[in-house]
């Protein structure tokens, strides 16, 4: 792995932990603070944690000279295609693997972060040459 791809790799690991913490926040303020219910705040904690991990990856991961109306409805499907991802090895490696859930969490995770960053390096936040 070139040093560029592995930095931008660690860039984009390191905001996704961001994007994680915020969809916390954003859960936990509104469900202790505001009375919402949990599956609801959850949404809007996980729509928050998307438009954090765009605005970040767009401006220091990938420095995306984009127009936004191009590259966020890209940003938007790998993540839904991550989300569909991460059922889909979920439920193929529990009726498969005899371990924990959590710990096939954390293996799948794994594999969702590496298919959302590619697919963003080179679909989403890709520069044409010239």
């Amino acid at each position: 792995m070139s040093p560029r791809l592995l930095q931008q790799f660690l860039s984009f690991a390191l905001i996704g932990l961001l994007g994680t913490a915020a969809h916390f926040l954003v859960l936990y303020v509104l469900v202790s603070q505001l009375d919402f219910g949990p599956v609801s705040a959850s949404s809007v904690g996980a729509v928050t944690g998307a438009l954090v991990n765009y605005g970040l990856n767009y401006r220091l991961t990938f420095r995306s000279q984009k127009k936004h109306r191009d590259a966020l409805p890209k940003f938007l499907v790998v993540a839904s295609g991550g989300w569909l991802l991460n059922g889909l090895l979920m439920a193929i490696l529990l009726s498969r693997l005899d371990i924990h859930y959590l710990l096939v969490q954390v293996i799948v995770t794994s594999l969702v972060l590496v298919w959302n960053f590619l697919a963003n390096r080179f679909w989403t936040f890709r520069e044409r040459a010239g």
